[in-house]
């Protein structure tokens, strides 16, 4: 009767010790130390903590991270309509109308991921063959000249950047659109061109939803529609 009392007992202590752990557990794991991580991030890195988020007119119109479309509405089959007057991204996931991976064609937080379509993938191959045709007649370059950002997506399908290359190409086409000097738009897209991370890390890049925010500023400087 002793042994079972004491087996009792010492079940007892160890679930009371488990329980005892679990709260300790639970108070610094689950409360104290997000409280601490949430509290230095605030501290030290307030825009990063909050999602690098970008504002204008008083107004978030985004996250500096994350790559939105600029459409004017959608054709009669329900794509979107890419609105020229502003610095289009490059393509999100889906690759244009050809919809290669069939699940984000517009920058859809909820769906972020690459198509993981191989290079000798033949939708793949049909859906950058498209783009870069429709990327030729729209900003009126030879199909030799469009860079490789304007026709493909990155591996998140939601990079906020494009190269140099792809922001010139465009700003003709952004110019006109807007009634603005050539000339002035160009040196828009080079002062809000970055370089590479530590001076060698990555490649030159543009922040589309900054550059477009700066537009909008040019655009009512200028008094201009």
């Amino acid at each position: 009767m002793t042994a079972v009392n004491n087996s009792v007992r010492n079940t007892a202590r160890l679930i009371g010790a488990g329980l005892r752990a679990l709260l300790v557990l639970t108070v610094v794991c689950g409360v104290l130390y997000p409280l601490v991580v949430t509290g230095v991030a605030q501290a030290a890195f307030p825009h990063k903590a909050n999602g690098s988020e970008v504002s204008h007119q008083g107004k978030v119109v985004g996250s500096s991270l994350i790559g939105q479309r600029y459409d004017k509405g959608k054709d009669k089959d329900g794509n979107p309509v890419p609105d020229l007057r502003y610095f289009q991204p490059r393509p999100s996931a889906g690759l244009g109308s050809n919809k290669a991976n069939g699940v984000n064609t517009q920058y859809d937080l909820q769906v972020s991921g690459a198509s993981n379509l191989g290079a000798t993938n033949t939708d793949l191959i049909k859906a950058v063959k498209e783009r870069r045709q429709w990327v030729s007649v729209t900003y009126g370059v030879p199909e030799s000249e469009v860079p490789a950002d304007a026709v493909t997506s990155s591996g998140s399908g939601l990079d906020p950047d494009i190269s140099p290359a792809y922001a010139q190409l465009q700003a003709a086409t952004v110019a006109r659109r807007n009634h603005l000097p050539a000339g002035t738009v160009d040196k828009l897209v080079k002062e809000h061109t970055d370089g590479r991370t530590l001076g060698f890390l990555g490649e030159p890049r543009v922040n589309v939803l900054e550059l477009n925010i700066a537009l909008k500023e040019l655009v009512r400087s200028e008094g201009k529609s």
